[in-house]
């Protein structure tokens, strides 16, 4: 037996251990049923619990969602429309979101998945001070698929709310 302020009583019997917890105003609560002998405490149960889900609220409080964005590219992309979905990239991952990236292929182009595979390489390269390849580019049927996560040590931006302009009078 286990004392209220975590002092080792030593084996009691259960009817010895009883009138201690009521003489104690406590609870007798059975931590270690499987030890041998059986290893009991005197606690305020109540509080133990009351306590165990304070602690339980708290840490899903610090606890961090992670969000997967979703950028959808094609082999054959323009320079401008690639230099568009890039900065988008950015912007998840500077507000500390995941990216994953899918290039899809149509038609012949599933036949030269080296393309999208270079594309991908290249946009990892890109946005390498940002973020890093977290699953590196595979082929699922006609779509190919990598995740970018942002760096471990990158503080996530805040939305910035700008100021509204004050209206000419």
């Amino acid at each position: 037996m286990v004392g209220p302020n975590g002092e080792q009583v030593g084996i009691v019997r259960i009817e010895d251990a009883l009138r201690l917890a009521q003489e104690a105003d406590l609870d007798l609560v059975e931590v270690a049923p499987q030890a041998r002998p059986p290893v009991c405490k005197l606690m305020d149960y109540g509080k133990f619990k009351y306590e165990s889900a304070q602690k339980a609220r708290e840490s899903r409080r610090n606890q961090v969602l992670t969000v997967i964005k979703e950028q959808k590219l094609r082999p054959k992309i323009d320079p401008h429309d690639y230099e568009t979905k890039k900065r988008a990239v950015v912007r998840f991952l500077e507000h500390g979101n995941k990216v994953k990236i899918t290039i899809m292929f149509r038609g012949r182009e599933q036949s030269r998945p080296e393309l999208g595979y270079r594309l991908l390489q290249r946009l990892a390269d890109d946005v390498a001070e940002l973020g890093v390849i977290e699953s590196s580019p595979k082929q699922d049927g006609r779509n190919m698929i990598m995740v970018l996560a942002p760096h471990k040590n990158a503080k996530p931006k805040a939305k910035a709310t700008s100021p509204q302009p004050d209206s000419a009078e």
